[in-house]
């Protein structure tokens, strides 16, 4: 099975650059006026998933609450030190999760459209599965 999360936006320039130059993915592609939408394709390539982010005339209407989270799970500890330190260096504030776990296990920013992501150390997903 392929997985593809979609999502509207108001602003895909600065979610691109977010999802690629702060969280570490890559363009996987693109379109332009197909069906009056743009969008951008970001992933890492040979994955069996990706995000669509597009855009149009139609203005996105986010609803979300505290505990709607997207959770990213980096390798090794390192691959995670060096995304925590990238965060700081593009001023990305870490805000508080409703969930303690999170808390205690990652740290959780906001993407440009107010989503909440979580980073958090591979270990967390093997103690939860233990």
């Amino acid at each position: 099975m392929f997985l593809r999360v979609a999502r509207h936006t108001n602003d895909l320039e600065r979610i691109e650059n977010f999802y690629v130059d702060v969280l570490g993915f890559e363009r996987l592609g693109g379109f332009e006026h197909h069906n009056n939408y743009d969008g951008v394709f970001i992933g890492k390539p040979g994955l069996e998933w990706h995000f669509e982010f597009t855009q149009s005339q139609v203005v996105a209407k986010h609803t979300f609450d505290e505990d709607d989270v997207m959770v990213l799970y980096p390798k090794t500890i390192v691959d995670y030190d060096k995304l925590v330190h990238k965060l700081t260096q593009h001023n990305i504030t870490v805000i508080p999760s409703l969930n303690p776990f999170w808390n205690e296990n990652g740290k959780m920013i906001q993407d440009p459209d107010g989503y909440r992501i979580v980073i958090s150390p591979l270990k967390a997903v093997i103690s939860e599965i233990e």
